[in-house]
């Protein structure tokens, strides 16, 4: 197969790249280099980024129509990584947002259309962001709770609680669970998932749309203040910089190692599966922030304080982890990395390279200034 990776040379896209050519397929890249993953002087090493690496890179915006017919002419399947992620900057850059995640994935999903039927499968990287607080037990029934309000958040009532005040029960959310985003990124995740279902409807294309969970791992982004929990605390630990622990640090999340993303995107590519595929993508185990920072601060040998400080950001979910029986049984997706042994791996791999300038205040005062974000003790910020 010849296969097309928008965001080719990010993250998860790099990982994915490498494994899809020692598969022996061909591979093409289109990917901007954007200077807040990549810094202003994108240092990407890949061996396949070389004119003789064995991939077509493209280097242009996703935005970029004529780049993107380019890149879609000789290509047999898609997947769509190309996205700007960071929830809370989703909240004050919205046409942004909707400009990089959503229209430009309707233009894409318009080409393959119009112009680029030879195309039958596309991949789309969405989010667990969709679910907002994701499923809960009320009574014997599942329930998803809708955003935490403000005032919530300020009192310190971090829990959701049901439509009377009912304490609710955690449990992994299925993909059958009623989407609730709390963020701006999130909802453009959710209504990419919506146009995909209607052209793999409307012209039998088949679309997977992968719902990953909190992805970590090697070659993360380390300058990206937006995103990214375990290498922002990383940066900071290394530091010996205090790490401002939000809310009462209790709150969870499914940590996924990137090469078993990558196993599941790869099996979505060959999977026989109908026109419209949602499938979550995760460890299937609740991790609290408290316990990671804990972990990644033993790994590194760091003398940084760990301070729950009760700061919040608006947009932020409380718990979420995955369900996996349904990616189980259609892709056979079973994670294989555990925490302790994806962490070490991190953790080794960080302390090869430089430390990053932290920027994590900045991006605080940013969220404050937007009404977002508490103003004091921002200077402790990490975002995740």
């Amino acid at each position: 197969m010849n296969i097309l990776v928008t965001g080719g040379a990010g993250f998860i896209g790099s990982w994915l790249v490498g494994s899809l050519l020692m598969s022996r397929h061909s591979v093409t890249v289109l990917d901007s280099l954007s200077a807040q993953v990549h810094g202003e002087v994108p240092t990407s090493d890949y061996s396949w980024l070389k004119p003789d690496g064995g991939v077509k890179f493209i280097r242009a915006d996703v935005r970029d129509q004529s780049a993107v017919d380019n890149a879609l002419k000789d290509v047999q399947m898609v997947v769509h990584l190309a996205a700007e992620t960071g929830t809370g900057q989703s909240m004050y850059k919205i046409s942004h947002y909707y400009d990089v995640n959503q229209q430009a994935t309707a233009a894409l999903l318009e080409a393959i259309v119009t112009k680029h039927r030879h195309i039958r499968r596309v991949v789309l990287a969405s989010s667990r962001s969709i679910y907002g607080e994701g499923a809960y037990r009320l009574g014997s029934r599942t329930f998803v709770p809708g955003p935490r309000s403000l005032e919530n958040l300020k009192l310190g009532r971090f829990e959701p609680t049901g439509p009377c005040g009912e304490t609710l029960e955690l449990i992994p959310t299925p993909e059958n669970a009623s989407p609730f985003p709390a963020s701006i990124y999130a909802a453009t995740k959710l209504a990419n998932e919506v146009l995909g279902r209607l052209i793999a409807d409307a012209y039998g294309l088949t679309v997977v749309a992968l719902r990953f969970q909190n992805v970590y791992g090697e070659r993360q982004s380390l300058k990206n203040p937006y995103t990214g929990i375990l290498s922002i605390f990383s940066n900071r630990m290394r530091q010996g910089l205090p790490i401002n622990i939000f809310e009462d640090g209790h709150e969870t999340r499914d940590f996924v190692h990137v090469r078993d993303v990558v196993s599941a995107i790869t099996a979505a590519l060959h999977a026989d599966l109908p026109t419209f595929t949602a499938l979550n993508v995760g460890s299937g185990r609740a991790t609290t922030i408290l316990e990671i920072a804990k972990l990644l601060g033993k790994l590194l040998k760091s003398t940084s304080e760990l301070q729950v400080s009760g700061d919040f950001r608006l947009g932020d979910i409380r718990h979420c982890y995955a369900d996996l029986e349904l990616a189980k049984s259609l892709l056979g997706f079973t994670p294989k990395i555990s925490l302790v042994e994806g962490l070490q791996a991190f953790s080794d791999w960080v302390q090869t390279q430089p430390i990053a300038e932290d920027r994590s205040a900045a991006a605080l005062g940013e969220l404050a200034h937007a009404g977002l974000a508490p103003k004091e003790n921002h200077q402790n910020f990490a975002p995740r």
